[in-house]
């Protein structure tokens, strides 16, 4: 039997354009000869809905299109897909099959993740049975996400150790065929971990395991695709790209797959080639089969997540444009070369805003960027602001008995004012043009507070908060490195932006290294802080680093929560970003 999984990037809570993109790919599949049709987790509704979930409206309208949908488009196959159900005690996250028109199964998840950026417990009740449908004779399993996962991949399984095991219910129903659809985050190292997961399932069950996952951004959150299917033995059998809507034909029975006659998509996949996008992909002949969630390098992954993640946020929200401030430093070109191969170097402004201690080559190294991305630019100027405002606040300052801006050096308002200038600048030609204004920070300095609130801050949009500097650095090596690869037909980022010592100029010589130590020292502690939870004496244990630098780090991190609460939305890339997942209180009084 010709199975079909279609990884899909719906919109949450664009009911009518997902169903039609759910209509769309269940014909393709009809068309290839597909017995059956299998969609994401919540894919007519998208994922996360959150708090739609708890208007009544809202899920008396995800019945009625579900409706519509499978009586209208399920001839001559059985497709399944996710949407909200109304439950017995509430709603339930679930699965609809249909087959001509009629439903002929019912599915509500079993484990409901509460987590990290899941908060499935506020809005689903949990279901209790196993479901085995029957697709031309075969026993088909339905399951949902965590289901199968169990939060093994995050860390949290011991949440389920009381509570029945669904896929070894579903095995004990008689199901040969378990399927998973899913709508699980996009982090670095997890595609691996799921792999394994999915083979041991596969082994362990000796059934097959068909996983379909949500493509795309919904806010923070990036959805990767990379559908699958395992044989008994374990085997990887087919797979499907990722970061792109396809459709991933495999063959239960195991039997060699032939894509279509003028199939030119699914005969890329099955000689291994990449697949076109919303391609059709088929599992290889061969024992062993690439697989792209384990052979794409950390920085290729990166990438394709970043890109699809700002493209989908301003496609979404219905931004055309975007701008940033460039200054020639390594995070604002990396920014800047990411929205131009995101949206196109037409739809990308660089706004250039040099100060009374920006160096010269601040202003080149940010106009060879802008010649590297073909982006439009401008120069503005700050020195006559903030003029302006010394005139006008240093007189406040005298009746207060404090010196005026810049007097003593260092002085931090004067810095943060510099900041806030700059802010204020492109907060109002956003204002005027409609674009939205990307923040540049990045995760190193968004831990420590090495930013200003309502100056470089500020923004709709944090493309890089969860990346620390080594991955700025890397990932800007890696785009330099293989620019064709990634789009450019040059190399996106000056070496100059590379190669000099990282400098927020907002005083004579300053360079990050004054306050900061070396950012592989500092990122470390970051990783081991934020994302490991590890303690000052376990970080001190495991790397050697002297005590109270690893204090001091954790005290900053500690003491810079309140700003990171008015981050705006970051893409997240990681385990523990700034932003949903990570609930710290900011008045304490345990540090």
């Amino acid at each position: 039997m010709l199975l079909a999984l279609a990884q899909i990037n719906p919109t949450v809570g664009d009911l009518r354009a997902n169903a039609a993109r759910i209509a769309e790919f269940t014909q393709r599949a009809r068309e290839a000869g597909a017995r059956l049709a299998i969609f994401p987790e919540l894919a007519l509704c998208g994922y996360p809905p959150k708090d739609l979930l708890l208007h009544e409206s809202f899920i008396r309208a995800c019945a009625a299109e579900a409706k519509a949908l499978g009586e209208g488009h399920s001839a001559g196959l059985t497709l399944i897909f996710g949407t909200p159900l109304p439950a017995e005690g509430g709603v339930a996250n679930g699965l609809l099959a249909y087959r001509d028109g009629v439903c002929i199964g019912t599915y509500h998840k079993r484990l409901l993740p509460t987590y990290d950026v899941f908060d499935e417990d506020r809005y689903f009740v949990r279901g209790a049975r196993p479901c085995v449908i029957q697709v031309d004779g075969l026993p088909v399993g339905l399951s949902i996400c965590e289901d199968l996962w169990k939060a093994e991949d995050a860390g949290f399984n011991h949440r389920y150790r009381e509570l029945p095991d669904p896929v070894v219910d579903l095995a004990r129903a008689g199901a040969r065929l378990v399927v998973n659809p899913s709508a699980s985050p996009f982090v670095l190292g997890k595609g691996a971990r799921h792999r394994a997961l999915l083979a041991r399932h596969a082994s362990t069950h000796g059934v097959f395991v068909a996983a379909v996952n949500q493509v795309g951004g919904n806010d923070e959150l990036i959805f990767d695709g990379f559908a699958s299917m395992h044989d008994p033995s374990g085997r990887l059998v087919a797979a499907g790209p990722g970061f792109e809507e396809a459709l991933t034909l495999a063959e239960v029975s195991g039997t060699p797959f032939a894509p279509p006659p003028g199939d030119i998509a699914g005969a890329r996949r099955a000689t291994g080639a990449p697949a076109a996008s919303a391609g059709v992909a088929g599992p290889s002949a061969l024992p062993l089969m690439a697989d792209p969630v384990l052979s794409a390098p950390r920085e290729e992954l990166l990438f394709r997540a970043l890109t699809l993640g700002l493209a989908d946020y301003c496609r979404k929200t219905r931004f055309r444009s975007v701008l940033l401030g460039i200054s020639g430093g390594i995070d604002s070109a990396l920014v800047g070369a990411l929205a131009a191969r995101a949206l196109g170097p037409d739809r990308v402004l660089g706004v250039a805003l040099p100060g009374p201690f920006s160096t010269a080559h601040s202003i080149s190294d940010a106009l060879d960027l802008a010649r590297r991305l073909g982006i439009r630019t401008l120069e503005l100027p700050i020195s006559a602001m903030m003029s302006t405002l010394a005139a006008s606040i240093d007189p406040a300052f005298a009746a207060l008995g404090e010196a005026a801006l810049g007097a003593t050096l260092p002085d931090v308002a004067q810095e943060n004012v510099q900041s806030r200038l700059r802010g204020l600048a492109l907060m109002t030609i956003s204002n005027r043009t409609g674009s939205l204004l990307l923040t540049t920070g990045n995760k190193s300095e968004l831990s420590v507070g090495y930013c200003t609130l309502y100056g470089d801050m500020n923004g709709g949009l944090a493309v890089i908060s969860d990346l620390t500097k080594r991955d700025v650095y890397a990932l800007s090596r890696w785009m330099n490195e293989h620019h064709r690869h990634a789009g450019f037909d040059r190399p996106p980022i000056p070496q100059a932006s590379i190669d000099k010592p990282p400098s927020a100029e907002l005083a004579p010589n300053q360079r990050d290294q004054d306050t900061l130590p070396p950012y592989d020292v500092l990122d470390e502690i970051v990783r081991r802080y934020v994302e490991s939870h590890e303690s000052g004496e376990q970080i001190v244990a495991a790397t050697g680093f002297e005590g109270d630098l690893v204090c001091r780090m954790i005290r900053l991190i500690d003491l810079n929560e309140y700003k990171r609460k008015q981050l705006a939305t970051g893409l997240k890339v990681t385990s523990v970003a700034f932003g949903v997942g990570r609930r710290m209180p900011i008045a304490r009084g345990w540090w």
